[in-house]
């Protein structure tokens, strides 16, 4: 059975971020035409659904358990309370981790005058790992295929929310230099990465 795809199943909805570190951030809507893109090269069959429960970084020292969230009435996407810079999210109306389609997590780079769980993504490589533990026992280990600083007003909708042909992750965050006139962060920070292996 195909599930429906994420960028299906979005199109109409403003997916703006609500906010990624100091004050709010912005992306753009995802398109309302699915996109298809090439998995990586090391991608694995899908897994069944299954909520996620935390996130392991190695690499950066990240570590969070991981809440759901979902859409202000606004339609931007909720993320964790910035009094809370160190509590990881995934936006639930997409694909889990590990299922076929980009499954979405969204952190702060800072907040409440702390440094936030995703203060060093944008230190992230192609290679490392990014494991996330789910409700059914099971543990989704991605592989980093890239790292992108990109302004907000040009926020790569396709790429991020388009579809792919295997389970795929996207780490995002904001970034850039601090706009105090507008209380917010000018560029995203967007890691993508393929699943490549599970384990119980």
């Amino acid at each position: 059975m195909i599930r429906k795809s994420f960028a299906a199943m979005v199109a109409g909805a403003a997916l703006l971020l609500g906010g990624c570190g100091a004050g709010p951030g912005t992306a753009q809507a995802p398109p309302a035409t699915p996109v298809q893109a090439a998995a990586p090269s090391t991608a694995v069959a899908e897994m069944p659904k299954s909520d996620p429960v935390s996130l392991d970084i190695p690499s950066i020292g990240a570590h969070s358990s991981l809440v759901p969230l979902g859409l202000n009435a606004d339609n931007t996407v909720q993320v964790p309370p910035v009094s809370t810079p160190l509590q990881a999210g995934w936006y639930k109306f997409g694909p889990t981790p590990g299922e076929t389609g980009p499954a979405v997590v969204l952190g702060h780079v800072d907040g409440n005058k702390h440094k936030g769980i995703f203060y060093r993504l944008k230190e992230m490589k192609p290679g490392d790992d990014v494991a996330i533990a789910r409700q059914d026992g099971t543990t989704a280990h991605f592989k980093v295929t890239k790292v992108d600083e990109v302004p907000k007003d040009v926020f790569p909708s396709d790429a991020v929310y388009g579809d792919t042909a295997g389970p795929e992750l996207r780490l995002i965050t904001c970034g850039g230099v601090f706009d105090h006139s507008s209380h917010n962060y000018v560029d995203n920070i967007i890691v993508y990465a393929g699943l490549v292996a599970d384990g119980h």
